[in-house]
């Protein structure tokens, strides 16, 4: 009797697995029927963005007269720019502030100079605020157009 009990036991336990997992799958299966359409958008929209995703990264869209160098994006003609080293000494511009005049005429903002250069914001501030005294002007934009007519960037 206790063998054909737990017999019956298994059978309805197995039964009711089934029985739920049938219903789990038609509750599934409706729902997928009525949500098709969502599905199908989300489906195209997913696929579109890992194609946007890897035509980025595959891609490489570069301007005429630009060449990347180890990361950073210079101009063709800075490669075989150098600096007008008489100049620089007449100005008394130190070569770090010269590399700060370079990143600005990059278009670099003083964050992004501070983060290229590993040093802080006050820091490139100083060195603005030098070189504008030394170049003898009021803004980043006359700095940037003395130091080219000076040759001392690119």
């Amino acid at each position: 009797m206790t063998k054909f009990k737990y017999k019956m036991i298994f059978i309805y336990g197995v039964s009711l697995a089934v029985l739920l997992f049938y219903l789990k799958w038609i509750e599934i299966r409706f729902l997928i029927w009525s949500k098709a359409y969502d599905i199908y958008i989300g489906l195209i929209a997913l696929f579109f963005t890992l194609l946007g995703i890897w035509l980025s990264k595959n891609l490489n869209f570069k301007k005429k007269g630009i060449v990347e160098n180890e990361g950073q994006m210079i101009h063709k003609s800075a490669i075989s720019f150098e600096s007008n080293k008489v100049n620089q000494v007449i100005c008394n511009i130190s070569n770090r502030e010269l590399e700060v005049l370079q990143l600005m005429a990059n278009g670099m903002s003083n964050i992004e100079i501070a983060n290229e250069l590993f040093v802080s914001v006050n820091t490139i501030k100083t060195h603005s605020s030098k070189l504008f005294y030394k170049l003898e002007v009021k803004r980043r934009t006359q700095a940037i157009d003395k130091a080219k007519k000076l040759q001392l960037i690119y």
